[in-house]
């Protein structure tokens, strides 16, 4: 009987909201098959590989094991619970919905809508965002005070996190909706020509963004404290000097007030570079294995990744936009979602592009994942040239080790899913490296 109420339900729905639900359904799908293999893979006992045996323990192996199946048994729980909300939200007309409800906040307000579609699309994101963060908060509270708690990373307590949640949630509605507001007004005003100038001015804002975001909103979530004087800042100075990195600042974030995974990255467009190093990984590691460490992020550099990164993104940005532009006016696909009326809301098309646009955007996912692992072979080549391989070795073991990375993951999914390559694929990628520059 079910199954006949479905497909009766199925043959009645508009020809485009069948093709967005099959859509998500096969990337659903495709997600599930990759998960289960990797669960598949992790559950098999393999042998330590002889290059990460030496730096750590039985215990610590055992643990990485158990801690990747529960991360992919609760991420095979996550994808079924997002799929189900977005089957949801197109079914039951959610968007319409809050569409409409935005248009009574604004009328309540003394606002009338119908003259006001940017304000109207901005309370509409507001409302939006605030329904998606309560659903979230299931899921998101259960990988951090469960599964996190229970493998020794979360540090924080319950207060700091509804801390973090509410300051993220000012700080994105502040930044974001003059930016939504702006992006609207500037396809409104440039019609059928909005590609390069919506364009130009998200390609600025990124720009803008990436230089204030490490100065001004990232010290609002964390304490950056000056690397002290001593050995560390000295050695890393001096490894700046040797490759003329336009080093200008070196911080110290207090990532242990939160997790006890470790990291280490640089930020900064153009001249005003800063090396940010959790403490955690100070805690973890020796000087020569943190300088190896700043060598590859250094070799990022040295390698213009993070300008190539850009550019790419601008290019699809700007391929986005036109796509945009052939399905701005297209009346079906309001109607296939439940806008019936006369006015067809700017960021309402966009949102139900970016839905008929999912495959593209998997596929140029999958590719830029590609590239970001090739990119981590070449600055880890950097660091070897800089004779650092032993060290990078080291430094990075450590890091997967204590973080409980996956040791032996599976092909096809570290494939789709990794930007940067499987650890031992990396360390014996190291010694290729350092044998034939012993050779040279």
């Amino acid at each position: 009987m079910w199954v006949t109420s479905a497909c009766a339900l199925w043959h009645s729905l508009p020809l485009l909201k069948q093709v967005v639900l099959s859509i998500n359904a096969a990337v659903y799908v495709g997600e599930t098959y990759l998960l289960l293999r990797q669960r598949r893979k992790a559950a098999i006992p393999v042998p330590v590989p002889a290059e990460v045996a030496a730096l750590s323990k039985p215990e610590e192996i055992a643990q990485s094991r158990r801690y990747t199946q529960a991360k992919l048994a609760f991420a095979l729980f996550t994808g079924f619970y997002d799929m189900v909300q977005t089957t949801a939200i197109i079914l039951l007309d959610v968007l319409p919905w809050l569409w409409q409800c935005s248009a009574h906040v604004l009328a309540r307000a003394g606002y009338d809508a119908a003259v006001s579609p940017i304000l109207q699309s901005c309370v509409f994101i507001t409302l939006y965002s605030l329904g998606s963060t309560v659903l979230s908060q299931p899921t998101s509270l259960y990988n951090t005070f469960v599964i996190e708690e229970r493998f020794g990373f979360n540090k924080q307590t319950l207060g700091l996190y509804i801390k973090d949640l509410v300051k993220s949630t000012l700080v994105t509605s502040a930044i974001g909706l003059p930016i939504a507001a702006a992006f609207i007004k500037i396809i409104a005003w440039a019609g059928d020509n909005f590609p390069l100038y919506v364009w130009a001015f998200i390609a600025c804002v990124q720009v803008v963004m990436i230089t204030l975001y490490p100065i001004y909103i990232a010290p609002l979530f964390n304490t950056f404290t000056p690397l002290e004087d001593g050995e560390l800042k000295s050695a890393l100075r001096a490894l700046a000097d040797r490759v003329r990195f336009p080093l200008t600042k070196m911080f110290v974030i207090d990532g242990s007030t939160r997790s006890g995974h470790s990291n280490a990255y640089f930020t900064g467009l153009f001249r005003e570079k800063r090396i940010v190093i959790f403490d955690t990984l100070i805690a973890q590691n020796s000087v020569r294995e943190i300088c190896a460490v700043g060598a590859h992020e250094m070799g990022h550099w040295a390698h213009s990744h993070i300008v190539q990164s850009l550019l790419i993104s601008q290019v699809h940005l700007l391929a986005v936009f036109y796509g945009f532009r052939l399905a701005i006016h297209y009346g079906p696909l309001y109607t296939a979602f439940g806008f019936h009326g006369p006015d067809r809301p700017i960021l309402i098309g966009f949102l139900l592009f970016g839905m008929l646009n999912t495959p593209i955007d998997t596929l140029v996912t999958f590719m830029m994942n590609v590239r970001s692992r090739h990119n981590e072979f070449q600055a880890d080549r950097y660091a070897v040239d800089l004779g650092y391989a032993a060290d990078l070795k080291t430094a990075l073991t450590k890091l997967h080790v204590k973080n409980l990375g996956n040791l032996n993951p599976d092909a096809w999914y570290s494939a789709w899913h990794y930007s940067h390559p499987p650890l031992v694929e990396r360390l014996r990628a190291m010694d290729r490296d350092a044998a034939s520059k012993k050779k040279e």
